[in-house]
């Protein structure tokens, strides 16, 4: 059995699932909705509480699609009560990044021109003060991470000045530059 695929979720007060005949768990919460079509192998049932995820055999397939299903759930739960969140740092004179209502971010990060990153619905930015360091937000856990590896690949860390678009807690491993004549 699966240690992932076999936990429980728990639903929290104020959040509705809907399990449809054709397999799509829709998950409605105080932040938003989302859903998410489950294969028709995969059992999902809502017991009290609790949803249950379930595979009908140990073949290879079910048990990937067993915890994989499973997390995907508990994902969609966690992000309509509390959300998800990306935040990142810039690093190198001059850079910054400022905002334009919640929905557009302006990088100007050594370009001949500033880039222009606009915001899926359900996605919202949110920059600091010192307009270095900013936060991706949603209830969509792979939409958050999606963007936010695309505002980073806009710049990405280099290994000899450190400069670049980093994730916050991202060790960047300095490199020595070039050897000088003797």
């Amino acid at each position: 059995m699966s240690r992932i695929g076999r936990l429980p979720i728990p639903v929290p007060a104020g959040v509705t699932v809907t399990i449809a005949d054709d397999n799509t768990v829709t998950v409605k919460g105080p932040k938003g909705e989302l859903s998410q079509k489950v294969n028709k192998d995969i059992k999902v049932e809502q017991v009290g509480a609790e949803v249950i995820v379930s595979r009908p055999s140990d073949s290879k397939p079910h048990r990937s699609m067993h915890g994989l299903y499973r997390s995907l759930i508990n994902n969609m739960v966690v992000g309509v009560t509390q959300g998800f969140e990306k935040k990142l740092h810039i690093e190198g004179v001059g850079w910054r990044i400022s905002e334009w209502n919640k929905n557009q971010l302006t990088v100007a990060v050594g370009y001949s021109h500033p880039v222009i990153v606009d915001a899926p619905a359900g996605i919202e930015f949110d920059v600091d003060k010192n307009n270095v360091n900013f936060t991706v937000k949603g209830i969509d856990k792979q939409q958050v991470g999606a963007i936010a590896a695309d505002i980073r690949a806009i710049r990405k860390p280099e290994p000899y000045h450190g400069k670049g678009i980093r994730y916050e807690g991202e060790y960047v491993r300095h490199k020595e530059g070039k050897a000088g004549k003797k």
